[in-house]
């Protein structure tokens, strides 16, 4: 009983600390962004890290890497759910690229704009376009950034394809893509599906009587080995259909 009450009471200090955080972020999210610079990212960090322990997920970071992880790369994973729009920045220094829709997330919308995420319209060509380059300016600049080569939330099981963006962008400024594979063991609690929305998909984390999720990070990928994106591609998509096997079949 002891051992329950004290849980109740850690994930409400939890939600607490996170409604302060977030209501001085948002607050500070007005100020130009010339004042926010060099410190609202890392405070985005915390405030994800904040949210990981407020949902009361069990997030594991798996070193599978047999070599030194890179400081610059371009991190890609699988995109089940929507936990790792926070789960991800919470372990990785990364700008993340996000669905434009993201923009209009109540008071997380204007925090993620702050902190520097960037947006694209999945189905918008010209917006797929522009993405790129800016992710291509953002690394050149010397910044990390995480993306989804599947192209949204494709369900738990590996999409048939891969988008080339982050191919493209790597090869085009020699910096390494960092795969890491993410595996969520209460897959149907996790796993975001239509017409699910973002209260369904918190309210289901919160409650799920398996809140474990692993997130396993490879050895980074040099662009070097390979002659063209669609090679690029291919090779690291066969890497995750190898994760799928091992972890989820």
């Amino acid at each position: 009983m002891l051992a329950v009450l004290a849980r109740v009471m850690w994930r409400l200090w939890c939600w607490i600390e996170l409604a302060i955080v977030t209501l001085l972020l948002y607050g500070l999210s007005f100020l130009p962004k010339a004042l926010l610079r060099s410190w609202y990212f890392r405070a985005f960090r915390f405030w994800c890290w904040l949210f990981v322990q407020a949902l009361g997920v069990d997030l594991r970071l798996h070193q599978k890497n047999t070599r030194p992880l890179p400081t610059h790369y371009i991190l890609i994973a699988n995109h089940p759910s929507a936990f790792e729009d926070v789960g991800i920045p919470s372990l990785f220094p990364v700008y993340s690229l996000a669905k434009d829709e993201v923009k209009h997330w109540w008071w997380a919308g204007r925090i993620n704009m702050a902190a520097g995420t960037l947006f694209v319209k999945r189905e918008d060509p010209e917006s797929r376009r522009m993405a790129a380059e800016q992710i291509e300016s953002e690394v050149r600049q010397g910044h990390n950034v995480a993306l989804y080569p599947e192209g949204g939330c494709k369900g738990r099981r590996i999409y048939s394809s891969f988008r080339f963006g982050a191919f493209k962008v790597s090869m085009a400024t020699g910096v390494p893509i960092l795969p890491v594979f993410l595996h969520y063991e209460a897959q149907d609690d996790f796993e975001w599906r239509k017409p699910q929305t973002l209260l369904h998909k918190l309210w289901h984390f919160m409650t799920t009587r398996n809140p474990r999720a692993n997130y396993y990070v490879y050895d980074a990928i040099d662009p070097g080995a390979f002659t063209n994106p669609e090679d690029y591609n291919t090779y690291v998509y066969n890497l995750y259909l190898q994760w799928q096997a091992r972890y989820l079949d």
